[in-house]
């Protein structure tokens, strides 16, 4: 196997990888990956923890690679490797060994048949018939936040990412889970404090140990929710769940349920905001929403980039050939943004994914790891953007959208705060 960090650039063998987390990218993804696929479709950059990856952007690259059996999640499936990467990247950042196996055994690092196996027990609540279920308490809890929007302006400005885009996930992920409502806002934080490399192992510790007592409380006392579900399927099948499993099962639902989403619901609302012909068009025909919320995916999605892969084989990407063991970081947010597919991809336009080719984006991934809660993410956007623009309909940006604030996260396009003005009730 041929080590990640000794890769060099096809063709290349003396070009030096640009650090993945450098500071223009994380401030400008779009832009900042858009260049590097226009100018090199496989590119050599350096991760986190030292070690080199192949980062692929362009549409039909990222999509080959998400779908292809040969790039797995683990590096445990490559052939004749034993170690896990992910594990070790994780030991170097300082987690203790009883807390790695929260983020390395997520769902989101395994591979068939285990990956199989976990994602069949969860699917079922993120089913088409669950979401539509959720939905009268999806717009209850909407209608409820938005009522609630004009009590918390201060001087006629509402941070709407705080009061609104942030809140509505938990709300709904945690009624969805069995977390109590009192205990939304302990979650929002640890949720928040679990992309700082700083708070990692305060937000894992605490979180995990939280979720190990709801367990053993639902245990006694069962409720109509996912915890008290999966309870009973370890109950009929002991060899199927353990423990560790059922908790970081439940961690990673709880944070992928609530910041993807918030982010989306935070991007949306600043498009529309940035772009009135666009609103006013939605405006005019509403049927337009469910499309409007696939081109926001495609355009401004919160996710730039996720987990990278690893070749099991030596492989040819873009006529580059990539060796066995070696790491692929696919950039969804750049393959979104590629005019080979999308023509005009900087151009905002809702009825993009209304014709008969629907949502061709990557923001949800490909493949085996196909978010699993697209439909529900999907459902609180659409909800979230109808009811905030049909209440608020003179709804806008309450500082110059330079002046708006990003988080610093690598890999991700998410606001800070999103001050806006209300304007009049409709």
């Amino acid at each position: 196997m041929t080590p990640a960090g000794d890769a060099e650039a096809p063709g290349e063998p003396d070009r030096c990888p640009f650090a993945i987390n450098a500071a223009e990218l994380t401030a400008d993804p779009y832009g900042g990956f858009g260049r590097i696929r226009e100018d090199t479709p496989v590119a050599l950059a350096r991760v986190a923890d030292g070690r080199n990856a192949w980062v692929i952007t362009r549409y039909e690259d990222v999509v080959s690679v998400l779908t292809d059996e040969r790039f797995v999640s683990n590096s445990r499936s490559i052939p004749g490797c034993t170690t896990d990467h992910h594990a070790e990247s994780l030991r170097w950042l300082g987690l203790s060994k009883d807390l790695v196996p929260h983020l390395a055994e997520a769902i989101t690092q395994l591979d068939p048949p285990h990956h199989t196996r976990l994602r069949t027990l969860v699917a079922r609540a993120f089913s088409a018939r669950r979401v539509a279920d959720l939905k009268p308490r999806i717009r209850a809890l909407t209608d409820e936040l938005v009522d609630g929007l004009p009590g918390r302006a201060v001087d006629g400005t509402v941070d709407l990412m705080e009061h609104f885009a942030h809140r509505l996930p938990i709300a709904v992920i945690c009624e969805l889970i069995g977390v109590p409502a009192e205990d939304r806002a302990m979650w929002r934080e640890w949720s928040h404090g679990y992309t700082d490399a700083l708070s990692l192992s305060r937000v894992l510790s605490e979180s995990t140990a939280y979720l190990r007592s709801l367990v053993e409380r639902r245990g006694a006392e069962p409720a109509d929710d996912l915890i008290t579900a999966l309870i009973q399927a370890r109950s009929e099948d002991s060899g199927r769940l353990s423990d560790t499993e059922l908790v970081t099962m439940l961690f990673h639902l709880v944070v992928a349920g609530h910041e993807t989403t918030a982010g989306l619901i935070g991007n949306g609302v600043l498009a529309l905001l940035t772009h009135p012909d666009q609103r006013a068009l939605l405006r005019s025909r509403p049927e337009l929403l469910p499309g409007a919320v696939q081109e926001l995916l495609r355009r401004c999605s919160p996710i730039v980039f996720g987990k990278p892969r690893y070749a099991t084989e030596d492989v040819v990407v873009a006529g580059a050939p990539i060796g066995k063991g070696e790491v692929v970081l696919p950039v969804q947010g750049a393959a979104n943004h590629d005019p080979r597919r999308f023509p005009d991809p900087e151009r905002l336009d809702i009825t993009r994914c209304s014709g008969g080719g629907g949502a061709q984006h990557v923001a949800y991934s490909r493949g085996p790891h196909y978010c699993l809660g697209a439909m529900l993410a999907n459902q609180e956007a659409e909800l979230a953007l109808e009811t905030l623009f049909g209440r608020f309909p003179e709804l806008t940006l309450a500082v110059p959208e330079k002046e708006l604030t990003w988080r610093p996260v690598p890999g991700t396009r998410q606001l800070g705060r999103l001050p806006v003005k209300l304007g009049a009730e409709a």
